[in-house]
This record gives C-alpha cells, sequence and structure tokens, in this order.
C-alpha cells in the first residue's frame, strides 16, 4: 500500500507541474526546478529506514548526481534555438548528461567523494 501512496504523490507532483508549465512557464519552471522528488524520495527513505547513515549517504550522493544533469538545462534549449527538433535536442541533452553521470561515477572515487 506504501508503494501505491508513494506513486501517487510523485506522479500528481509531475501531473501539477506539467499541467502549470502548459500555463504559466515560468512558474511550472520554478516548481519543476524544485527537489521535489529528492523530497519525496528522503523522506520515503526516512519513513521505511529511520537510517541516519543511510539518510546521510543518499543525500549527499544526491548532491553530487544533480551537478552532471545541470548542463542539459542549458544545452537542450540552446540546441532547439539552432533549429534541431526537441526530440532530437532531448535525446542529445539526455546523451550529455549520461556522459556526465558516468564521468562523475569515474572521477568521484579519484578526489575523495563517496557515492
Amino acid at each position: 500500500m506504501f508503494f501505491w501512496l508513494k506513486a501517487l504523490l510523485s506522479g500528481l507532483t509531475i501531473a501539477l507541474v506539467s499541467t502549470l508549465a502548459r500555463r504559466y512557464p515560468g512558474l511550472g519552471a520554478l516548481v519543476a526546478s524544485l527537489p521535489l522528488i529528492s523530497v519525496f524520495g528522503m523522506i520515503w527513505l526516512w519513513l521505511e529506514t529511520k537510517d541516519p547513515a543511510r539518510m546521510e549517504a543518499h543525500v549527499g550522493a544526491t548532491f553530487w548526481y544533480v551537478l552532471p544533469s545541470l548542463p542539459m538545462f542549458l544545452l537542450i534549449p540552446w540546441i532547439m534555438r539552432h533549429g534541431v527538433p526537441f526530440w532530437l535536442a532531448l535525446g542529445a541533452g539526455c546523451g550529455v548528461t549520461i556522459l556526465l553521470y558516468l564521468g562523475m561515477v569515474w572521477l568521484a572515487p579519484k578526489i575523495g567523494i563517496q557515492m
């Protein structure tokens, strides 16, 4: 039952953002930029484990994984301004993000970051 509650709340959040963005793009972007999924994830993890060490590790790793995802939000609109269709721009943005994630996974242990 808890799984379905988590899925419902998370899905409603995504639906709210897309509905809001359709009418008010700036406000939709603001809500989308909030770390709601991360906060939900932390809440669900805490309710299921109550484990401070696990929470610390999760939140710390989340920070480091957010960093390689940020360039996508600059790359996609830049590519689209140059005439590239949305789906291709999205694919390129996701591809670059995957490469940056792989780079982060490779680099993090070398500089003492535990993921």
